[in-house]
């Protein structure tokens, strides 16, 4: 397995465990579901944490799709440098960082737009190694 097919495994892991807080923040609010919640969702108040707990993991999953892409069309590709497996890291790490960042509603220099955009230029890394080594 490849360095970037690594950090994607466990980018997806993450990305698919960021709905955990968001139900635990529900449960914490609003009690256990109840067989009525199914039919009309309750709309009482959540604490501040657990809606950005729930934008967090949408934002999460709303990344995930150019990564993964560029990672599996760079393995398709037979495309890991040391440029593209750094990328793919810090990828990781970032989304890691944003998600607890944007949890904890840290807002000190604007740091979860710039984890944010540190994910997003990874992302821009591993396309241009894989247009560059692979491009047609």
């Amino acid at each position: 397995m490849t360095r970037e097919l690594f950090y994607l495994t466990l980018t997806a892991l993450l990305t698919g465990t960021l709905w955990v807080p968001v139900v635990i923040g529900y449960v914490t609010a609003r009690g256990p579901l109840r067989p009525q919640d199914y039919r009309v969702a309750p709309t009482s108040a959540l604490p501040a944490w657990v809606n950005r707990a729930n934008r967090a993991h949408l934002n999460a999953v709303e990344s995930f799709g150019p990564f993964a892409a560029v990672v599996l069309v760079a393995a398709q590709a037979h495309v890991s440098t040391s440029a593209t497996a750094a990328a793919a890291a810090v990828y990781f790490g970032s989304r890691l960082a944003h998600a607890v960042v944007h949890i904890a509603g840290v807002s000190v220099l604007m740091l979860r737009t710039v984890l944010f955009t540190v994910g997003w230029s990874a992302v821009v890394v591993i396309a241009v190694e894989v247009l560059r080594h692979a491009g047609g």
